[in-house]
C-alpha cells in the first residue's frame, strides 16, 4: 500500500516570497533550521496533501480540496449571527500570514462567559475525542484587526489590549463589536488548534486580567532576547501554549525588534528554539542509554511509537497516514513522509512541516530530564478515524505521552525490531524502506556481526 519507489516524481519549488521566523531569532543555529527560503518537494502526486497541508498549494489549485471537505463538515454548526459579542476568551488569540506584514491578528471570544481556560490549552486535550475538541473550538469566534508585524504599536488600543489578554493567567471578560456579522468561513489548519467564524473588529473590551507575573516580567525587559525570554518561560514551567501565544503577539525580544509572528510560524519557532536549546546544551552533554527501548502513545486515531538506540544524537520523524485521514485523499494507498537530522542538527526547514519539531522538543525534553542520550526515531501511523486536523499539539502531547509511560527495553536491535512488528500494522519493511536511521543502524549491525 505503500507508494513505489518507481512512481514518477513530482517536483515542486515553492518560492516564500515572505520571510519565515528566522528574521526575529538571533540563534543562527535555530534561525537555520527554520530556513525556508526555498524548499524543493521531490514527492509522488499522490503524497502531495501529505506535504503540502493545505497551506502550499502544491496541487496549484486556489483553494485545498481537503479543506473545502473539512468545511463541508462543519458548514453547519450554529453560528454567530450578530456584530456583538460578550464571553471569556481563555485567554486566546490569533495572528494570521496572508498579506504579510500587514496580516489581522486579535482575539478569539466565545459566547460563554466562566471557566473557559480549556478551550485553549491543548496540553489537556489528548484524552478528549476528535468531536469535542471541534465543538469547543468552533466556538470561538476571531476579531480580525489589521496590523503591521514590523509596526504594533501603531495598530492602536485593539492590539494593545489583545496583548493585555495574552499576559493574563485566567480567562478574560471581553466584549466585542464587529464591523459586520462573522462569516462562516471555519479555521482548520494541520498546525494550528481550529477556531470558529471571523469578522473584522470595530471596539474591544476587556475585564478582569489577572495578569501572569512570569510573562509580565518578559514583556517588560526590553533587553532580553526573545529566544531568551521562551527559555527562562520554558524552565520555569510555563505552558509551551502559553508561550506560543506570547511568542506570536511580540511580547518578547529587544526594545527596537519586537515584532508579532503569525500564530502558525510562532508554534513551530517555539518548539524549535526549546528543542534546539535542550538538544545541543543538555541533551548532547550527556551518557548513552544502554539498551534499546520502546515507548507507546495510541490517543485520538493516531499510534506512536518511540523508539531509542543507545546511540549519540540523531533524530527521525516518519509519518505514514491511511487513505481517509486527514491529509490523505487517496483511496487506496498509504501515504509516508518524514525528515531526519544527524549529531549535527539541520540546515534547513523540515520538509513535513511542524510536526517534526513538535516530537523533538517531546524527545529532547523527556531525555534531557532523565539526563541521557539517544538516537531516537518517531513513528506515526494515522487511522481512518483521525478525519479532521486539530494541530500539531496531537503530536507533542502524544510523544510526550508515550515517554510517561514504561518503555519496553531491549538488548539488541533485532530484538527490538521484532517487538516494534507486532505493535505497528503497517509491514515493518515498509518503515526499514522509508527510515534513514532504521537503515544505518542495520548496515552497523551487518558490519559489525562481519568483525565478529
Amino acid at each position: 500500500m505503500a507508494a513505489r519507489s518507481f512512481e514518477r516524481k513530482f517536483v515542486k519549488k515553492v518560492r516564500k516570497k515572505i520571510p519565515w521566523i528566522a528574521h526575529i531569532i538571533d540563534d543562527t543555529i535555530t534561525a537555520s533550521d527554520l530556513a525556508l527560503s526555498q524548499v524543493n518537494f521531490k514527492v509522488s502526486r499522490k503524497k502531495l496533501c501529505l506535504y503540502c497541508r493545505g497551506t502550499k498549494r502544491l496541487c496549484g489549485k486556489s483553494r485545498c480540496p481537503v479543506i473545502l471537505r473539512f468545511y463541508a463538515y462543519v458548514k453547519t454548526r450554529k453560528l454567530i449571527k450578530d456584530v456583538e459579542l460578550m464571553g471569556s476568551s481563555p485567554p486566546a488569540v490569533f495572528v494570521g500570514r496572508f498579506g504579510y506584514p500587514y496580516v489581522y491578528a486579535g482575539p478569539l471570544v466565545p459566547p460563554e462567559v466562566g471557566d473557559t481556560s480549556i478551550y485553549d490549552t491543548p496540553e489537556k486535550w489528548l484524552f478528549m475525542n476528535i468531536e469535542e475538541i471541534v465543538n469547543f473550538r468552533l466556538k470561538l469566534v476571531r476579531g480580525k484587526h489589521i496590523v503591521n508585524v514590523k509596526k504594533p504599536w501603531k495598530a492602536g488600543k485593539i492590539i494593545d489590549q489583545t496583548i493585555e489578554m495574552v499576559l493574563s493567567r485566567e480567562p478574560v471578560v471581553t466584549e466585542v463589536v464587529f464591523k459586520k456579522k462573522p462569516s462562516s468561513a471555519f479555521l482548520l489548519d494541520d498546525n494550528v488548534q481550529p477556531m470558529g467564524p471571523s469578522a473584522p473588529l470595530k471596539k474591544l473590551r476587556v475585564a478582569g486580567i489577572k495578569t501572569d507575573r512570569k510573562l509580565e516580567k518578559a514583556y517588560y525587559d526590553e533587553d532580553l532576547k526573545a529566544s531568551e525570554a521562551v527559555l527562562e518561560l520554558y524552565k520555569s514551567k510555563v505552558p509551551v501554549s502559553r508561550i506560543q501565544k506570547a511568542f506570536s503577539m511580540g511580547i518578547f525580544g529587544l526594545k527596537n525588534q519586537r515584532r508579532l509572528v503569525p500564530t502558525r510560524w510562532s508554534i513551530t519557532a517555539v518548539d524549535s528554539i526549546i528543542s534546539s536549546n535542550l538538544r545541543d546544551h543538555i541533551v548532547k552533554q550527556n551518557p548513552l542509554i544502554n539498551e534499546f527501548r520502546v515507548y507507546e502513545s495510541v490517543e485520538l486515531g493516531n499510534r506512536f511509537i518511540v523508539v531509542m538506540f543507545p546511540s549519540e544524537w540523531s533524530y527521525e520523524s516518519i509519518e505514514a497516514w491511511y487513505p481517509g485521514t486527514a491529509w490523505n485523499p487517496d483511496r487506496k494507498n498509504i501515504a509516508l513522509c518524514g525528515d531526519w537530522e544527524s549529531y549535527r542538527g539541520r540546515t534547513g526547514y523540515a520538509s513535513m512541516g511542524g510536526c517534526y519539531y513538535a516530537a523533538r522538543l517531546a524527545v529532547t525534553e523527556y531525555l534531557a530530564g532523565e539526563k541521557r542520550q539517544a538516537s531516537v526515531l518517531v513513528l506515526r501511523e494515522s487511522y481512518p478515524t483521525y478525519v479532521l486536523p486539530v494541530g500539531v499539539w496531537l503530536v507533542r502531547e502524544n510523544v510526550r505521552n508515550a515517554l510517561r509511560n514504561s518503555p519496553k527495553k531491549f538488548n539488541t536491535l533485532k530484538e527490538t525490531l521484532d517487538y516494534i512488528s507486532t505493535r505497528l500494522k503497517i509491514d515493518l519493511k515498509i518503515w526499514r524502506e522509508n527510515s534513514k536511521l532504521l537503515r544505518d543502524f542495520l548496515v552497523q549491525e551487518k558490519i559489525t556481526e562481519y568483525l565478529k
